[in-house]
């Protein structure tokens, strides 16, 4: 979910940024953008903008690392760094007394020292790197709440993130662990866990027909997200009279930063059909590029996504247009179908990882809603462990709960009890999600 602010304004713009930053022109700026600029050495004109530089991107260069004294950008909160051939993470930024979001993925990094991390650290990214050990000082960091770790080589976590009382999404996709530590379950906010494609993944065979890509006519694009792009395609299958009109995922690359395209295909078509879920048709085979491609069907024009993901504020929480207002009866009927698509998944075996408002889609209207992007999910271990795993993902629900019934105004006690039974730090004594569905199902506003 981390992204590059500013990135579509990149190469010109970036150019222009950094002359007018030599001349002296950009004093009081809360923002720097300077991406994809080639540059050996960090600008020493940045520390010029100590007294107001807040978010600063220095992505896709190529530094190998930053000035000792970078904690004399004191109001700095937001560093992007992401695609700099960094072998370790700076130590200068634990020096930074504002800092809170890192974003360094793809960097090559192997080391982590505990002396790089900021005190306010909450939101780290480090998604596709050589990282095999992290440092016990991650989780003496009282803020954090996101971590990003999919693609790299770790086996274990050290033991004091279980200590870490705010972390509520947590990536380890397409790592080399042999097992998921046991406390990892018990985290009292934890909400948002991937763990595919790791040596403990279960080997998962794909018994659903290749469709190959000359079958496929692509059409109008649809949307976007941080594994793929969604088009509209007619699927001309062999055998059939007239073309079906489909949605067609294709991946951006090997690694998102949830994890490995191929997991989430597998999972998304070990969930099956179901009317809550977006569903999946087949792989797409044979993309002239060598892009994975997953179909699926093509929902009404008129549907919507629910709502925005994260921003940098927000961290882990779904941003809502500011005037949003849901009918009740909508609120609680988006509520119902999310979590009938999450006790689905979990009867099959599948955590989805990623249960947020941002990968719900809805017909704008009665509130019908269907679960989408399996970028995240992850297959369920059996027994006690796989239980545990799924009353995480009941948090993420509550959590969605309470954020419709704001949307919707309604001053509702049984409603207010649900959420706080679902999001109670005692992860144990929380519903499964059939059970939520259940207590949901059964009020007023549902059951006519």
């Amino acid at each position: 979910m981390q992204g590059t602010p500013g990135a579509g304004s990149a190469g010109r713009d970036a150019a222009a940024t950094l002359a007018a930053l030599r001349r002296g022109e950009l004093a009081g700026v809360r923002e720097l953008h300077l991406p994809g600029l080639g540059l050996r050495e960090f600008p020493r004109e940045v520390f010029g903008l100590a007294a107001s530089l807040e978010v600063l991107d220095v992505s896709g260069n190529a530094l190998t690392d930053l000035p000792e004294d970078i904690g004399r950008l004191g109001r700095l909160g937001v560093l992007f760094a992401s695609g700099n051939p960094m072998p370790r993470l700076p130590v200068g930024l634990g020096g930074c007394a504002a800092l809170g979001q890192l974003g360094f993925r793809g960097c090559g990094m192997r080391d982590v020292p505990g002396e790089a991390l900021p005190p306010q650290l909450r939101w780290l990214t480090l998604t596709d790197n050589r990282i095999e050990t992290l440092p016990a000082a991650l989780g003496e960091r009282p803020a954090l709440q996101k971590l990003m770790l999919a693609g790299n080589r770790l086996r274990h976590l050290p033991h004091s993130l279980a200590g870490a009382a705010r972390l509520e999404l947590l990536r380890l996709s397409a790592n080399a662990f042999d097992t998921l530590p046991p406390w990892l379950a018990s985290l009292p906010r934890l909400a948002w866990l991937a763990w595919a494609g790791n040596p403990l993944d279960p080997a998962v065979t794909d018994q659903t027909s290749a469709i190959p890509w000359a079958e496929l006519q692509p059409g109008r694009w649809l949307g976007e997200g941080a594994s793929g792009e969604v088009r509209e395609v007619l699927w001309t299958a062999p055998g059939t009279a007239r073309p079906l009109a489909a949605a067609l995922k294709l991946f951006k690359g090997r690694m998102t930063s949830d994890g490995l395209p191929e997991r989430e295909m597998a999972a998304c078509l070990r969930a099956g059909p179901y009317p809550q879920l977006t569903g999946a048709l087949g792989r797409v085979v044979g993309h002239p590029e060598g892009r994975d491609g997953l179909l699926m069907p093509l929902l009404p024009a008129q549907w919507r996504v629910l709502a925005g993901p994260p921003s940098l504020q927000s961290c882990s929480r779904d941003v809502y247009p500011p005037a949003m207002r849901l009918a009740p009866a909508v609120a609680l009927r988006i509520a119902h179908d999310a979590a009938a698509a999450a006790a689905h998944l979990h009867a099959r075996g599948v955590l989805h990882g990623d249960l947020y408002g941002h990968n719900l889609l809805w017909d704008g209207t009665t509130g019908a809603a269907v679960l989408s992007d399996f970028g995240a999910a992850s297959f369920l271990p059996d027994g006690a462990a796989g239980e545990a795993l799924r009353r995480l993902e009941t948090r993420a629900w509550g959590l969605l709960l309470g954020e419709l019934v704001a949307c919707s105004g309604l001053d509702d006690v049984a409603l207010r009890r649900l959420e706080q039974d679902c999001v109670q730090p005692a992860v144990a004594a929380r519903p499964t999600m059939t059970e939520a569905l259940a207590a949901l199902a059964a009020h007023p506003l549902l059951r006519h």
